[in-house]
């Protein structure tokens, strides 16, 4: 987990180049920190941890071929020790709640990130959880026992994606290269979330993400 040196591993995801070699360049600042690797999609998120086994992985949530949740899943099952932050720009409690669920311990929000993540990273990797000072309020209020019950929860990780960049008005074609996806699939998705929240057209779609997850456009 730890370098040879004693500093702490990183291992950076993010499917935007300039963002993983921001993140690494502030990261790296630190003496105390190293960056093992760095990845652009789930998949690879998965492989680069297999191979560096980090003490840290700072983790976006939406990926390519793997949602930033399932590679987290699948990483803390083999390597249970490592600390995941999750990267995100939704700052919605719900998101939140799902990504500490899938094993997570720390979220920050990406508009943050400069000022933040070295802290998120000496926190997490002592086993603390760290979240962006911004989230505070809204989890505050958060009922956990309501978030369950929630027809959201009946989403899965693709298809929580898909509303995401939907509301972001991104296109079917824009999401489907965004997602690794077909456009056909990305409309079938789409289908299935309308079907779920009981809504019957994008725009009501659209509305119920907005009043329900507070997810900024």
């Amino acid at each position: 987990m730890m370098c040879a040196s004693g500093t702490i591993s990183v291992l950076i995801v993010d499917d935007h180049a300039i963002l993983r070699e921001g993140l690494a360049y502030i990261l790296e600042k630190n003496p105390g920190i190293a960056v093992a690797a760095a990845a652009a999609s789930g998949t690879q998120a998965v492989a680069a941890a297999r191979a560096h086994k980090p003490a840290v992985i700072v983790m976006d949530l939406v990926l390519p071929e793997m949602s930033g949740l399932d590679a987290t899943r699948r990483i803390l099952a083999e390597l249970p020790d490592t600390r995941v932050i999750m990267l995100s720009m939704l700052d919605s409690p719900e998101q939140v709640f799902h990504a500490l669920r899938a094993g997570a311990l720390g979220y920050v929000l990406k508009q943050s990130a400069a000022t933040e993540i070295v802290q998120a990273v000496l926190t997490v990797v002592k086993g603390r959880q760290y979240l962006s000072a911004e989230l505070s309020n809204a989890l505050a209020g958060m009922n956990l026992e309501h978030a369950r019950q929630s027809p959201l929860e009946s989403l899965s990780d693709r298809e929580r994606e898909v509303l995401y960049l939907t509301v972001a008005s991104m296109t079917s074609g824009q999401i489907a290269r965004r997602l690794s996806l077909s456009p056909k699939t990305v409309a079938t998705y789409r289908g299935r979330i309308m079907e779920k929240l009981g809504v019957a057209d994008r725009t009501s779609l659209i509305r119920y993400a907005l009043q329900n997850i507070g997810i900024p456009r």
